[in-house]
Order: C-alpha cells, then sequence, then structure tokens
C-alpha cells in the first residue's frame, strides 16, 4: 500500500497528538537529558542516542549523573519508556529525531561543527520516508540549510531528499535552539516560548506539534536561519552587557566606586535598564562561544562584527585582569605569587552547578599555575577533575579545613554552600572576584 506525503504527515501528527511519536534525541547531556525527561513526563516512549557509553550505561541503571537531575526521575522516565542506546541503528525506528550536540569553539576561535556533522553523518543512513529531524544545537545562520541538509540527503541510504511541502517525498528537517539555563528555578522549563524554524512549511508544523506537548508557547518563524539568528541575539546581547560591566569594574576600581552599589541603585529605574553583574570571566556553552559563531561567519559577507567581537575580547581578559589583581594583593602582603600556595573556590561556571563548559575558573589555574603556584580547589560539586576538552587539571577537591594553610584563597563561583564569613575569617588573604563577601569588612578582602 502506497501512503500519500499528505497521509503520512497527518499520521505523523496524529502519533504526536496520541503520544504515539517514538522520539529520539542525540546528546544526553546539559540540554538533551532535560528534554528528554520533559517528553518523557508527556508519555512519549523516548530513545536516548550517545556515544558515551558511560552515560548510557548509568542512565539505564536509573541513574543520573547530573546534580540537578535525580535518580528517582531517570527512573521514573524508564517506567514511562525511556532507556539510551550508543546504536544509532535505531534511528529507523523513529518519527521525531532532535539532535542536542555541542558546537564549541576550535583552537583558533572558530566554529566547530564535528559533533553536529558526525552526528549528521551517523544518522543519515537510517533515515525513513516522513521522519522529522530537528537541530537544537547553537550554530550560525545557515547551518540547517547549508550542512545539515544536504549531509542528510548524501548520507541517506536509500536516497531520500528533505521535504519543503506536504507533496514532496523524503524526510523534514527543522532548527529550534535550546534555551536551557542551568541552575535557574525561577522559569519552568514548559513556559519557556520555544522558537521554531524549519526548512518548508510542513517541517514548521511538525516541528511546532512535537515541541507544542512540552512547551506552553511555540514561536514559528519563518526559515531555520533566523531561529538560528535568534539564538545568537539572545546570548549575544547577554555577552555584550556582560563585557559593558565588566569593563565598567575595572574602571570603578580605579575610582575607588562599588560597582555593584552601582548596579544596585540603577536597578530601581523601572524603565529601560536591566541588570548585569560583572565576575571573572564568562563560562557556559553559549555566551562565551555565539557571538564568534556570528563573527566569523559574518566574515563570509565581507563584514566585521566590531562591537561583537570588542565584546568578546574584554570577556575573555577578564580571567588575566583577576590573575594580575591575585599578584597584586598578594604583594601587598609581601608574598609573591610564585611558590604560594592559592586555594580556588568553585569550578562550575556558574553558582550551584556542576557544569564545566568554558569555566573561567580553568582559565585561571591554568594563569596561576604558570606563574609557580601551587593551586588547589574546593567545589561541592567536583570531587575530582581530570581531564576534558579543554583543561586538564588531574585534580581532587581540597577540604576547606585547609584553609589557614593557603596564602591566598580566591572565590570564582560563589555556591550558597559556602560558608563566606568562616572562610573570610581563617584565610590569610580572599580575592573575591563575585561580590561573595558582600555585607563582610576585613581587611583581608581583596574584590576584583
Amino acid at each position: 500500500m502506497i501512503i500519500s506525503s499528505l497521509d503520512r504527515v497527518a499520521e505523523t501528527k496524529r502519533k504526536i497528538e496520541t503520544r504515539e511519536a517514538r522520539i529520539g534525541i542525540v546528546g544526553m547531556g546539559y540540554v538533551g537529558l532535560p528534554l528528554a525527561l520533559l517528553f518523557s513526563g508527556e508519555r512519549f516512549a523516548i530513545t536516548g542516542f550517545d556515544i558515551d557509553d558511560r552515560k548510557v550505561q548509568t542512565l539505564n541503571r536509573g541513574d543520573s549523573y547530573i546534580v540537578r537531575i535525580s535518580g528517582d526521575e531517570i527512573g521514573s522516565a524508564k517506567k514511562a519508556g525511556f532507556s539510551a542506546t550508543a546504536d544509532y541503528g535505531r534511528i529507523a525506528e523513529m518519527d521525531v529525531v532532535i539532535i542536542c550536540v555541542p558546537t564549541p569553539l576550535n583552537e583558533h576561535h572558530e566554529p566547530d561543527l564535528s559533533f553536529v556533522t558526525s552526528t549528521v553523518n551517523s544518522i543519515a543512513p537510517h533515515l525513513k520516508e516522513g521522519q522529522l529531524v530537528i537541530l537544537e544545537s547553537t550554530t550560525y545562520p545557515g547551518t540547517t540549510e547549508e550542512i545539515v541538509a544536504p549531509l542528510l540527503e548524501q548520507g541517506n541510504r536509500s536516497g531520500l531528499r528533505v521535504a519543503r511541502d506536504a507533496s514532496s517525498q523524503g524526510f523534514y528537517v527543522a532548527f529550534s535552539p535550546e534555551r536551557e539555563d542551568p541552575g535557574n528555578d525561577t522559569v519552568a522549563r514548559r513556559d519557556i516560548p520555544k522558537v521554531v524554524g524549519g526548512c518548508g512549511p510542513v517541517a514548521r508544523e511538525l516541528a511546532s506539534a512535537v515541541y507544542g506537548t512540552i512547551f506552553n508557547r511555540i514561536v514559528p518563524v519563518s526559515s531555520p536561519a533566523v531561529a538560528e539568528m535568534t539564538k545568537l541575539l539572545e546570548n549575544i546581547y547577554r555577552c555584550v552587557n556582560i563585557a559593558l560591566v565588566n569593563e565598567l569594574k575595572q574602571l570603578c576600581l580605579r575610582m575607588d566606586i562599588d560597582l555593584f552599589e552601582v548596579i544596585d541603585a540603577a536597578k530601581t529605574k523601572p524603565f529601560g535598564f536591566q541588570a548585569f553583574y560583572p565576575g571573572p570571566g564568562l563560562g557556559g556553552h553559549c555566551i562565551p562561544i555565539d557571538p564568534f559563531y556570528l563573527s566569523w561567519k559574518a566574515k563570509e559577507f565581507d563584514f566585521d562584527t566590531r562591537f561583537i567581537e570588542l565584546a568578546g575580547q574584554v570577556n575573555i581578559a577578564m580571567p588575566y585582569f583577576v590573575v594580575e589583581n591575585i599578584v597584586e594583593a598578594m604583594s601587598q602582603q609581601c608574598k609573591a605569587l610564585h611558590g604560594s600556595r592559592v586555594l580556588v573556590l568553585g569550578l562550575a561556571y556558574k553558582r550551584d552547578i556542576d557544569d564545566l563548559r568554558e569555566s573561567p575558573s580553568l582559565t585561571i589555574i591554568e594563569l596561576l599555575r604558570k606563574r609557580g603556584a601551587k593551586v588547589e580547589y574546593n567545589d561541592p560539586f567536583f570531587a575530582s577533575v581530570g581531564q576534558g576538552r579543554k583543561y586538564a587539571l588531574n585534580m581532587t577537591c581540597t577540604s576547606l579545613d585547609q584553609i589557614p594553610e593557603f596564602d591566598c584563597v580566591v572565590i570564582i563561583t560563589d555556591h550558597t554552600q559556602y560558608d563566606y564569613a568562616s572562610i573570610v575569617k581563617q584565610a590569610k588573604l580572599v580575592v573575591d572576584t563575585r561580590n561573595a563577601t558582600k555585607g563582610i569588612e576585613a581587611a583581608n578582602i581583596v574584590r576584583c
């Protein structure tokens, strides 16, 4: 029996509405796993794909490797049909495939799409008629239509093409940017509007239907490129404003003005101002990276994103600024950094999460080591840290009981678990990059 494209689209929508659609999510990380749990909560049987056998085995045991996700949540999802696999051959069983893999920068600060392309090449042979493929990974405008769609067509064993309308044969492709904010409990995931752009109206309609089961508002846009640019705008907006306050912090320190007090006063204005706060540098998978994705793509159009690149440069320089302040603070105590013991508090890129991606702590530790400091760390979320994509720490967590033994304690991540008054009382010197010691007056505190 030959099924028309129109009938196949209608059948897919029916299966979405009745929760019969099989959804595969590629990449069981900080984006993919929470997404899988959202769909599982809506009674979908979800298959999680990942090339990391450790993650696959952990999930299939009903355990979690992300602090904010409990083992109970994984267990409940398993009872609802969730399972994990490294077998990409099972892509053929799915009605919807969602790609949530990293898009980092290479050593030259250029886009590294190797995770996306390798994933696409792995799933392409197994795609079948009528399937919907959605990319969620943050990237530059044009990636979905210029890279992902052609690779899916080239690698498909059946010779299927991207279907651009309801009358076309093939599979459907869309882009919908992730909007995860680890550690943010003020906005429920369901209440975060979901932007969707498809390669054609049918792909957009199907993707909207899928996400409409777990998000309260869908924002359809005219193309994947618009959706891709939307994500970049959101994060570049934050990057630029963080760069602004980071630069102002350096000026205010010279002027002996408390920038945090300035920000608190400015945010009383009920319009035209949004508070951003300075820090030791940017972390996470989006804000430190997204500006460079757009700057790189802009060169294809003979356009220099000077304003965006300047913001990126300011933020990249912050770990170096922190280290110089540590050197100065120690010299005021007649101590040289070389040979001194330094304790870094907080490895995660922001408070109360277990995420090291692009964390400024990693850069600061590396810089301190290069200057001859004996560096150790404490972070309640990391008992040990080995080697990652851009770091090789091979360190274990140091007990806070040892604080008096260190020449300097540097607060990089202001976890709420820390008793800052006690830390200040015990430490010889505290360099605070997060204003975590606000309200504590002591001669051994240096804020930078």
